[in-house]
């Protein structure tokens, strides 16, 4: 798959995402793009690729919270030769002499920084969330954009009416263009004058990707102080701009939480799996580590996904992705298990903050551990004979060793689990 269309003079801006309160404890300690996903990549991976495969190398990623291991990662993964005219530029939330307050919200935070976004005088400026999980092709977005001659363009997706409640939905003229918008609505009735032909059985919502005009977006901007791009600022540019639908049709999920996040991560192993990480002349990209082959001995690893540099000796694994470095040791058995991985191997020098020394296990799953239905953030370690297991219908917890949100339970970043255990 190659760009389908011409993307000169696009420039493109992806929101690196705000507290990330619906991935907590994923988000403890990191921006919700600068989570890592499928074993080896970070969320943030997936708009910065699809720009790369689009031809799009003009891209800005606007930040604000806990964002250093996500500049870490940019600044490492994504790094153009001298030869080639593009960047991946960080815009983080600064005070200035025209006012002191940090990004109010993902619109608040295009405005905010206008003046750099708008300094390589663009034809059209690309907005993108960055925390689903899709490939597109916005080369063959800016086309349809520019043959339409809309002055805004959102991208909509078929999705079931019971999600409405969460997202922006869209009515659509047979012109084509947006005719009425609604963000968030929570009354029945409302979501059922949205339904669609054929059967009605769907409803048209917002991705949260945006082709802007930029006299558009600088004027839509200007005259409204709102902070989202749904609660106000579209609305005000469907009274005066052409609004274009763009439908897209193949597979899209908001990975913006713990439950869905978790289920996207599982399907990857799945031999019908909705999603692949590879796809021919679409590579998703991500930082490039000089790490072994992953090692597996006298182990049974069924529709699992297995990162670069791990070890696992005589244990069961079913339906989970094991992230870089990771070891599981004889006798553990895993189901549904997500494993971030780990920033070191035992016996490195460890990052500030790990703990390393004492009593503590070695890092990875301990012999004769059962962990079904979980999240392993980096860096944690479980000892032997440790239990942890999680209903779907269990209620929400926060404890000292563990989270238990949707069912699921997440082990936080450098937890330390002692043998013997039971979660």
């Amino acid at each position: 798959m190659a760009p389908t269309g011409d993307t000169h003079g696009t420039t493109a801006v992806i929101l690196g995402g705000g507290r990330g309160s619906r991935l907590l404890p994923l988000t403890l300690y990191r921006s919700k793009p600068a989570v890592g996903f499928g074993g080896k990549y970070r969320i943030i991976d997936i708009p910065l690729s699809n720009c790369i495969n689009s031809g799009i190398k003009r891209i800005f990623v606007l930040t604000q919270f806990l964002s250093t291991s996500l500049h870490r990662h940019i600044m490492q993964a994504y790094r153009f030769d001298q030869f080639t005219e593009g960047f991946v530029e960080i815009l983080a939330a600064q005070q200035t002499h025209l006012g002191d307050d940090w990004f109010q919200g993902p619109a608040d935070a295009v405005r905010a920084t206008l003046d750099h976004t708008m300094y390589y005088g663009s034809d059209q400026i690309l907005i993108l969330p960055g925390d689903q999980l899709y490939r597109m092709d916005y080369a063959r977005l800016i086309r349809f954009h520019r043959e339409r001659k809309a002055d805004v363009t959102i991208c909509l997706h078929p999705l079931d009416p019971t999600e409405a409640p969460r997202m922006g939905l869209a009515e659509v003229a047979h012109s084509g263009f947006i005719s009425r918008y609604v963000e968030k609505p929570q009354e029945e009735d409302v979501v059922d004058s949205f339904r669609v032909l054929p059967g009605r059985e769907k409803v048209l919502a917002s991705m949260g990707i945006y082709v802007f005009e930029p006299r558009v977006l600088s004027e839509t901007l200007a005259e409204s102080t709102v902070a989202d791009f749904g609660g106000g600022i579209l609305q005000s540019a469907l009274k005066r701009f052409k609004v274009a639908a763009y439908l897209f049709h193949d597979y899209w999920q908001d990975i913006g939480t713990i439950k869905a996040f978790f289920d996207a991560n599982i399907a990857l192993g799945s031999r019908n799996s909705p999603f692949r990480l590879y796809a021919h002349h679409w590579p998703l990209c991500t930082r490039a580590r000089s790490l072994p082959p992953s090692h597996i001995t006298a182990s049974e690893v069924r529709d699992t996904l297995v990162a670069e540099g791990v070890f696992i000796s005589g244990a069961r694994i079913e339906e989970s992705v094991i992230g870089v470095r990771n070891v599981i040791r004889q006798g553990a058995e895993l189901k549904q298990v997500v494993m971030l991985g780990s920033d070191f191997y035992e016996g490195e020098q460890p990052l500030l903050g790990e703990t390393t020394h004492g009593d503590a296990p070695p890092l990875g799953v301990g012999r004769g551990s059962v962990i079904e239905r979980a999240i392993i953030d980096k860096n944690v370690r479980i000892g032997d004979n440790v239990v942890i297991r999680a209903r779907p219908d269990a209620k929400d917890l926060k404890g000292d060793l563990c989270w238990i949100r949707d069912g699921i339970t997440v082990i936080p970043k450098g937890t330390v689990i002692p043998s013997g255990t039971e979660l």
